[in-house]
């Protein structure tokens, strides 16, 4: 996992062209502006989705994983705990592979970092996480995930 402000990100050389070209367009573009949905990002063969929801408490979500893709989890707006751990020794519970979309099982210990506006993570596959979690109450975030071939 690998998380910063879209501030810093440009500081990081390590981060191949595809990791670069999308988070140059978050840092370029009015995300506000954008609708919820699919939006494709110019002449870097990647698609942005935009979501627009309520946070939940912890217990109520879900840790899911990828095997093909890694997540740019970007929040526009709003805040949200992001929980994460290794996927190793948890259960699918819920397969989806034309989505490249596993549920696992909840794992019994994992670590949240903040995620407030203008910061993301890069999750790779493998990473079990889990999103939308609320800080101290429910409330609306506006984010942008990107997927990137592995």
């Amino acid at each position: 996992m690998y998380s910063c402000s879209i501030k810093n990100a440009g500081k990081y050389s390590y981060l191949a062209d595809k990791f670069s070209a999308g988070l140059k367009w978050l840092s370029e573009t009015d995300i506000s502006s954008l609708p919820e949905g699919k939006t494709e990002i110019p002449g870097a063969g990647l698609i942005a989705d935009v979501q627009i929801y309520e946070t939940i408490s912890a217990e109520e979500g879900r840790f899911e994983s990828h095997n093909e893709n890694f997540d740019i989890q970007y929040v526009a707006e709003g805040r949200e705990y992001f929980c994460v751990c290794p996927s190793e020794g948890l259960k699918v519970s819920e397969a989806h592979p034309e989505r490249d979309l596993y549920f696992l099982d909840r794992p019994e210990n994992y670590g949240s970092i903040l995620l407030n506006a203008g910061d993301f993570v890069i999750v790779a596959p493998g990473e079990a996480h889990m999103s939308r979690c609320a800080v101290n109450a429910p409330e609306k975030v506006r984010k942008v995930i990107i997927k990137v071939k592995a």
